[in-house]
């Protein structure tokens, strides 16, 4: 880059600084005027400037940002390799897929294996196992937790069994020592979703750490984003080799952009029943997609991951504020409870209306959002309920009561990081004035 470009783009910069401050400004919150989000997307002028920075280098795919940001993510995990991919969504389909590889040899998964997991989540860690022609086994959730049951996650293994898929709920984790168990003892492949628990522990380690695979979600509801992006986090090479071939066409070549025979062999290999010496960098050994990030949505993430310790300790600090201050109704509702030796990085604050509260959970969220503070159900209530769901192959263990529970009285209210103190204070003051009222 030539001096005269670096100082064009330094005053491009100090512009965008300006529009920042003149657009972005803070605004006073004003109670049953200003809305209290759900979630939302906390920023500065640092994303803006970077996001511009990519977009005047125009390369358009993944660069310079990703590779930093994927670095630093997995820096951040203590893990070999962070791939990004384009959502959060697309991190469980590469995730799940890769333990398809014929690259595996016995342990991969094939059509007809079983996948454990729960019907109490967002479609998206369910979805890449029926779509992989595989037979998700639905286990019921401690409401509360909002998490699997361990003793139901020992029912549920059977011959088929091959691996477990679950989510850390809302930023709660699993009970990790009980799913670790399970995964040594019958030789279990394990993926994390951590997409909603960026930040949380267990035992002093992140969630994401624990599994053969996990992945993660930029969208602007999570805990910093990229717009859409998401991550598949892992530190096994081969896997990673694999997903990033899933991720990328389904090519077998692992060069980095802008390499050319990272392998030594490009043109002295032979594969499938093409000729011999055919260039490696055409070898397609799976079936896959183009899930890459751009560069531009990187340079988001560089900015936000600077920020996401701030954004962690801001989550707690409004979750410990909601739940003294709704203790006073916890005969009526089941207040979130974090699971045994965790430290959740908390999505949103989950309550559960009780069955003889004498109100429903309709009548609350309603009260709640006519006074401006947006309310959101626990996702799908019970998935296999929905109606692209309802006639999938899949097995269940028990009635799954409490996840039908959850799919009548349980919701969420907001905790991010752009809720403050005052926010905290009005919401508890609604809350106040709907129990009066019943």
């Amino acid at each position: 880059m030539t001096k005269e470009e670096k100082r064009i783009r330094q005053e491009i910069f100090a512009l965008v600084g300006k529009l920042y401050k003149y657009k972005y400004h803070e605004k006073p919150f004003i109670p049953r005027k200003t809305p209290i989000r759900y979630a939302g997307r906390v920023f500065d002028e640092k994303e803006i400037t970077n996001l511009v920075d990519a977009s005047l280098d125009f390369w358009l795919t993944s660069g310079r940002y990703a590779e930093e940001f994927e670095s630093r993510l997995a820096h951040y995990f203590n893990s070999s390799d962070a791939l990004l991919v384009n959502s959060g969504s697309s991190a469980n389909l590469v995730a799940l897929s890769t333990l398809t590889s014929p690259k595996l040899g016995d342990r991969r998964l094939k059509p007809g294996d079983e996948v454990i997991t729960i019907a109490a989540s967002f479609p998206a860690t369910v979805a890449p196992i029926v779509q992989n022609s595989l037979v998700p086994v639905f286990v019921d959730v401690k409401v509360g937790t909002y998490n699997a049951i361990p003793g139901q996650l020992k029912e549920a293994i059977g011959p088929k069994t091959r691996a477990i898929f679950l989510a850390h709920t809302l930023g709660n984790p699993f009970d990790v020592d009980a799913v670790l168990e399970l995964v040594k003892k019958h030789d279990l492949w394990l993926i994390e979703d951590n997409c909603d628990s960026l930040g949380s522990k267990y035992r002093e380690g992140l969630t994401g750490t624990f599994g053969h695979l996990s992945t993660v979600s930029f969208y602007p509801a999570h805990h910093i984003t990229t717009g859409e992006g998401g991550c598949v986090v892992t530190n096994d090479e081969e896997l990673a080799r694999i997903a990033r071939s899933f991720r990328d066409w389904g090519r077998d070549c692992y060069c980095n952009p802008g390499e050319s025979n990272t392998c030594g062999k490009r043109f002295s290999q032979q594969f499938g029943a093409l000729p011999p010496g055919y260039d490696h960098k055409y070898i397609y050994s799976h079936v896959g997609y183009n899930l890459k990030m751009t560069d531009m949505q990187a340079s988001i993430g560089v900015a936000q991951l600077d920020k996401l310790e701030r954004f962690i300790r801001r989550r707690k600090e409004n979750f410990d504020h909601l739940y003294s201050g709704l203790i006073p109704y916890q005969s009526k509702m089941i207040m979130p409870e974090a699971t045994s030796h965790s430290d959740p990085s908390w999505f949103g604050f989950l309550l559960t209306i009780k069955e003889d509260a004498g109100f429903s959970r309709n009548q609350l969220t309603s009260f709640l959002e006519q006074n401006g503070i947006e309310t959101r159900n626990l996702f799908c209530g019970n998935l296999i309920k929905q109606p692209a769901f309802l006639d999938i192959k899949k097995r269940q263990i028990g009635d799954l009561k409490n996840t039908d529970l959850i799919m009548n009285n349980t919701f969420f209210i907001g905790l991010f990081p752009g809720i403050g103190k005052a926010q905290i204070d009005y919401v508890l003051e609604v809350f106040g004035e709907f129990f009066k009222r019943t």
